[in-house]
């Protein structure tokens, strides 16, 4: 198995499309080297900020390929491979392993309710089957599915089960997270990108933020100053997001998100249909907010 240390901040990449939704890999490759140029850890495909809930296996594939290509090793590449489905989530994965990711990001099963017993054995058979290191996915505000920290304390014990996200958005779950797989070498990762720091300070690892597609040497400066004690300077990092992910009020927030970094002048396109529209009060409030903050200097 890959020994891939799990830490700092991962940017789950957006997937720029042109106006017929095809995939634009010039500007793929562009966001690639403009992340890692601003201090990125890692860089994470087709997870939710990157649209992987409307791409087909083809184009994450495709897509994978052109983030490995582009990479070309300077940071760990994170694929997120979690489908429905057992047997489909391990073909995907096997593919991603052949295509040269790092490491997979597993996203629970969505759409069906499934019982904690389920959630284990549909992992521990995902680990079983692919030998690379495995990060749980923990986002039960859009699966409709939650790991207990009991469950995963249980899949901690697998040995290519190696780390969590958690985007549940409560701290006391992430808390839990950590002290249930405390003696394990076990990487906690905030999924929320309001609490990458506090995380840290809890025992976390870092974070995979979606913000940092349009604000990326900013949210590398979260760990990297964190990492360095400076403190007062990883807060005022961690605070200065604030005002944009209040913006995320008008919209789903990837959507939020894309819309932004175009706004910024690349050439991401929109999200796929029918998850593409910002209201003209949102637009209005993400000029302003963006404007003010590229005042501060934030990029």
């Amino acid at each position: 198995m890959k020994k891939v240390e799990l830490k700092g901040i991962i940017v789950p990449i957006l997937t720029p499309m042109r106006e017929d939704e095809s995939i634009n890999e010039e500007e793929l490759r562009r966001q690639i080297n403009r992340q890692i140029e601003a201090g990125i850890d890692g860089i994470f495909p087709f997870g939710t900020n990157g649209e992987g809930y409307i791409l087909s296996s083809a184009e994450k594939e495709k897509i994978l390929e052109i983030v490995v290509e582009e990479t070309k090793g300077r940071v760990p590449v994170y694929a997120g491979t979690g489908c429905i489905g057992t047997k489909e989530t391990i073909a995907l994965s096997k593919r991603a392993k052949d295509i040269g990711a790092d490491v997979l990001s597993v996203i629970t099963p969505s759409f069906a309710l499934a019982s904690q017993e389920e959630l284990y054995a549909h992992y521990r058979e995902v680990a079983e089957n692919v030998d690379l290191p495995i990060v749980l996915y923990n986002i039960p505000a859009r699966t409709g599915n939650a790991l207990t920290p009991a469950t995963v304390r249980k899949l901690a014990e697998i040995e290519n089960i190696v780390g969590a996200k958690d985007s549940s958005g409560n701290f006391d779950n992430i808390l839990q997270y950590i002290e249930q797989t405390r003696d394990r070498d076990f990487a906690i990762l905030s999924g929320n990108d309001s609490l990458i720091l506090w995380n840290l300070l809890a025992g976390g690892t870092g974070g995979i933020a979606g913000c940092a597609n349009v604000y990326p040497r900013t949210m590398a400066a979260i760990y990297d100053a964190f990492t360095a004690g400076d403190f007062a300077k990883a807060r005022r990092m961690q605070d200065s997001i604030r005002s944009f992910r209040d913006c995320f009020k008008y919209g789903n927030p990837n959507t939020i998100v894309k819309t932004a970094t175009g706004l910024l002048g690349y050439n991401v396109g929109k999200c796929r249909k029918p998850f593409c529209q910002v209201s003209e009060a949102g637009l209005a409030a993400l000029r302003i907010v963006l404007a003010e903050n590229a005042a501060k200097g934030m990029d």
